[in-house]
């Protein structure tokens, strides 16, 4: 079993003062993160630009996991990593656990009784000693185990799996379908949460107290100052382009960007989540470069969802 989610990672925070080191950094109120319920978060400058985006996991009383883009984990450890001296916790990449994908529910795993039991709700987790089940939105069953790389082969053994994990491409493409977007490294110190409907997925907590960013993000959502938003397209063509590609109007005015973009299943079209100005009302006519652009529904309402409407669900 090779089939790994190389382009995302596990960034460690362990200590006694873990939960209030990242209280103080994070837009979710890291009490929610209950071992169950593991919710989306942010990291924000000053100035409410998102450094990276992530999924917090409580796996011990005193140990937290960031779920992130591999490309964003070296450079939010080094920012963290300016303020977690003034606490009892230390920050570590795991680069030694394995992350694997799987898009619906195979036979073999549903019951095995060396594997979590899976959850049934998105953005929530399950664990069994060194194993831990994440379950993320799709139109299929779609979960993300987390184990040591080392138990990996014998773990695939013992437990009789004859399954191949998602491949990157395919666990991508399967987030832009959901409408939901990963910061990469290029993307860092560009966007407020808004920006790519972190609210509408239940990634910031307006209820929590104070943290990094906090008052722009806030005073955003509140006066309707979000100019920019995260949407679902088809592009014409097979070949992906690039990140941060220009998205132009009819006029040959730039109304956005692309934010990541995959060759799509039937091979004949390219799928893209990307963000466009809001004052941009004509969406018969976009294009990247020479290509046609057709922006369809997101699969969530486009509205706040407080975190603690989720928790304990």
């Amino acid at each position: 079993m090779d089939d790994w989610l190389a382009h995302l990672s596990i960034l460690e925070c362990d200590g006694p003062d873990a939960a209030r080191f990242l209280q103080g950094q994070t837009s979710a109120n890291i009490d929610h993160a209950d071992g169950e319920f593991a919710p989306l978060t942010a990291f924000c400058t000053p100035k409410g630009r998102m450094i990276a985006n992530a999924e917090v996991l409580k796996v011990a009383a005193e140990r937290y996991w960031l779920l992130l883009d591999a490309s964003l984990a070296a450079p939010l450890a080094t920012q963290l990593g300016k303020y977690a001296p003034f606490y009892k916790m230390t920050l570590r990449h795991r680069e030694d656990l394995a992350l694997i994908g799987m898009i619906g529910e195979p036979e073999s795993w549903v019951g095995n009784a060396t594997l979590p039991v899976l959850p049934d709700l998105d953005w929530h987790m399950s664990r069994q000693g060194d194993t831990v089940a994440l379950r993320h939105p799709a139109n299929r069953p779609r979960f993300l185990l987390i184990l040591p790389i080392s138990e990996v082969p014998s773990r695939w053994q013992a437990a009789n799996l004859d399954v191949h994990g998602a491949t990157t491409a395919q666990w991508r493409h399967a987030d832009i379908e959901a409408g939901v977007a990963w910061l990469t490294a290029e993307h860092s110190d560009t966007f407020l949460p808004q920006m790519i409907n972190w609210e509408a997925l239940g990634g910031i907590s307006f209820r929590k107290g104070c943290y990094t960013g906090q008052e722009i993000v806030a005073r955003a959502h509140f006066r309707g100052q979000v100019k920019r938003r995260l949407q679902i397209a088809m592009l014409e063509g097979t070949s992906a382009p690039a990140i941060g590609a220009d998205i132009r109007s009819a006029d040959d005015k730039r109304v956005g960007e692309i934010f990541q973009a995959a060759i799509g299943e039937d091979a004949t079209h390219c799928d893209a989540l990307v963000v466009l100005n809001t004052s941009q009302t004509d969406a018969s006519a976009l294009f990247v470069g020479d290509r046609n652009l057709t922006l369809r529904e997101l699969p969530y309402p486009l509205e706040r969802l407080d975190p603690e409407k989720v928790v304990g669900a």
